[in-house]
């Protein structure tokens, strides 16, 4: 009988190995790298519970807090972030690593042990943001053809 069950368990050893040793990689998840571009201030997203707040009658007023905003640019997109809490400050020019989990992005900084929160804002692919920064770049440097181009719409 001890023959048989070690018989098994040789055959589902190599199995059993590759398995642990993907699951610490899956907890982890694949890291992208990211280059921040953009930091403001700007409105914290609501709360998950909101709907409910709103309906249930109260009276007290939701606080006004901003947080920060952050614009990421990956390989192939580019998000707008928002942290929980006027703390979550990354530097500008900065490569993270970030990942997605339940519907946010999972931000590590420097190889950080911990990891920080931030909800997704927006997303847009990167060649369509790449367009819309030199379309803005092109009016900036020069203004008369934007003026031109605004006469020549308006007229149609």
């Amino acid at each position: 009988m001890t023959k048989i069950a070690e018989m098994t368990f040789f055959r589902y050893a190599p199995l059993l190995t590759l398995l642990v040793a993907l699951v610490p990689s899956a907890q982890a998840g694949t890291y992208q790298h990211g280059t921040v571009v953009k930091m403001h201030m700007g409105d914290c997203l609501g709360t998950r519970h909101g709907f409910m707040m709103t309906f249930a009658g109260s009276t007290s007023p939701m606080p006004a807090d901003t947080c920060p905003e952050y614009t990421l640019v990956s390989d192939k997109v580019v998000f707008v972030i928002v942290g929980r809490s006027s703390g979550q400050l990354v530097p500008l020019a900065d490569v993270i690593d970030f990942r997605f989990q339940n519907n946010e992005l999972v931000v590590r900084i420097d190889d950080a042990r911990h990891e920080t929160r931030f909800g997704i804002k927006e997303m847009i692919l990167r060649s369509e943001w790449d367009l819309v920064q030199k379309h803005i770049a092109d009016q900036l440097l020069n203004p008369s053809l934007a003026d031109r181009t605004a006469v020549v719409r308006g007229g149609d």
